[in-house]
């Protein structure tokens, strides 16, 4: 067989094969343990990159496994697929840095990098997956290797956060499930094809086809935690600020709005959607969840809670896009598919430096952090600003496009709930900026808090937010370079909309 035909099941198996190997390690062989992490993460890295030179080259990437009579697992990549490819395995390298740092001389770490590392091959898996079956396998396997991470502590918070999640994600995998089935009974085998496949089946059929897409985007809904069924997600913030991170940036909510992102081009078709009536209903609970989870942001003390409700409202921006019928839309909610990745695991990182550093949990507790952790602030602050919206940072391409795409789809009150949320944004991310740059620290701060040496914490700790945070800030800056996740972006939508 030929590279083409073994590359996307080699991209999967790179971080799953270490991930297998080191759960049989003992907690005391750190070195070994290390070296399979940052090994897969590299040779994923590399096979990744080989993949985008492929897909530029215009080669087809794609294996294939029978299961059984007319039921094939396949994996095949394409320029929507690369962008969630390339964040997984990107950030699974900068998040492997870290959670190396942050578990240093935790219990149970060969079971927690065993698992890390399968959650991000079922993550691969998921974006590389050729047809509706290959996706909801990936899915299932993405929600069994995430529940041990958010109960690894094993404290009754951490037990009962991980039953919640399970829970949830069980039941929109069923939901999924079911919607998968229906469908291929309704129209056969279902592969993921530029501009859908579903056109052309007779009209008496759209009714349920209206049906199944309600039933689809209940089942990726959970994980993409559009309201009412984003409950598990607060809940699930007892998990290790690694986790965390992995979640919101990496794999599970972006498992969601990637499935949809799917089911709405290159299911039914982004023109076919539109003709049943779908994407408007899809846009107005896309606001809905914006508004809302924005607005509980705004609520909470603590600072990962309040991160949190943020991913609530800000990865729906990927559906909104998704629903407003138009290039310029769908340019917008896929680049903060990558764009919101970046920022939000920047977030995570510099909470996870505070509560590690200097126990801090609370916006309230916040109080001077700047001063201690400068560099630790600075990638938070670009993080937040990007989140708001403020140039140049890259949430403002993401905003930019989600506005003019409305205004050329004809949907113009999609730019109040994007006005509404950017300044709720604004309430809820100045104060925690306020508070760590302009105000003074405690003078009950323990003096043994303080780190010491050159750095403000471990190098481990504080390179992978100056890293990402970075990035964030370099696509903003540099959105209109060519071949960067812009122009691949626009490339997208141009082949979705046969421009």
């Amino acid at each position: 067989m030929t590279l083409t035909a073994w590359l996307p099941a080699l991209i999967v198996l790179s971080s799953a094969i270490p991930g297998l190997v080191i759960f049989f390690l003992k907690e005391e062989q750190v070195a070994a343990r290390t070296l399979l992490n940052m090994a897969g993460a590299t040779v994923k890295l590399l096979l990744v990159g080989l993949l985008i030179l492929g897909i530029q080259d215009h080669q087809v990437f794609e294996s294939r496994l029978a299961l059984a009579p007319g039921l094939e697992l396949v994996l095949h990549a394409d320029a929507l697929s690369v962008l969630l490819v390339a964040l997984s395995s990107g950030l699974w390298f900068v998040t492997t840095i870290y959670a190396i740092g942050y578990l240093e001389g935790s219990p149970y770490r060969s079971r927690f990098f065993g698992f890390f590392s399968l959650c991000v091959s079922a993550t691969v898996g998921i974006a590389l997956a050729g047809n509706l079956i290959t996706f909801v396998i990936f899915y299932e396997i993405l929600t069994l290797t995430t529940y041990p991470l958010v109960a690894h502590r094993g404290t009754p918070q951490a037990t009962r956060g991980a039953h919640i999640y399970l829970a949830y994600t069980m039941i929109g995998g069923v939901l999924l499930l079911a919607g998968a089935v229906w469908l291929q009974v309704l129209a056969g085998p279902v592969d993921f094809i530029e501009r859908g496949m579903l056109a052309a089946l007779p009209a008496e059929r759209f009714g349920q086809l209206q049906a199944i897409f309600f039933l689809l985007i209940a089942g990726l809904g959970v994980k993409a935690a559009l309201v009412p069924l984003h409950g598990w997600l607060p809940q699930a913030m007892v998990a290790p600020a690694p986790v965390s991170a992995l979640l919101h940036a990496v794999a599970v909510v972006k498992a969601g709005a990637f499935g949809i992102v799917r089911i709405v081009y290159d299911v039914y078709g982004v023109e076919f959607a539109q003709a049943l009536g779908l994407l408007t209903i899809l846009a107005v609970l896309a606001s809905i969840t914006i508004v809302y989870g924005s607005v509980l942001a705004l609520l909470q003390d603590g600072i990962k809670k309040r991160l949190a409700y943020s991913t609530v409202s800000q990865v729906s921006y990927i559906a909104l896009g998704a629903a407003l019928f138009g290039p310029l839309g769908t340019i917008g909610g896929l680049v903060h598919l990558v764009h919101q990745g970046l920022m939000k695991i920047t977030l995570f990182f510099g909470a996870g430096n505070y509560a590690e550093t200097l126990g801090i949990h609370k916006v309230a507790d916040l109080d001077g952090v700047g001063r201690r952790m400068p560099w630790t602030t600075l990638a938070f602050t670009i993080g937040a600003l990007g989140m708001i919206g403020i140039p140049p940072v890259a949430g403002f391409i993401s905003k930019w496009y989600l506005g003019i795409g409305a205004l050329s789809a004809g949907m113009d009150w999609a730019i109040l709930i994007l006005a509404v949320s950017s300044l709720l944004n604004a309430a809820y991310f100045l104060p925690l900026l306020y508070r760590a740059w302009f105000r003074d620290p405690p003078a009950a701060w323990p003096k043994e808090s303080i780190p010491r040496g050159a750095l403000e914490t471990r190098a481990s700790l504080l390179v992978p937010p100056l890293i990402t945070a970075a990035l964030a800030l370099a696509l903003g800056l540099f959105a209109a370079a060519p071949f960067g996740v812009l122009e691949w972006c626009r490339l997208i939508a141009a082949r979705e909309y046969g421009l």
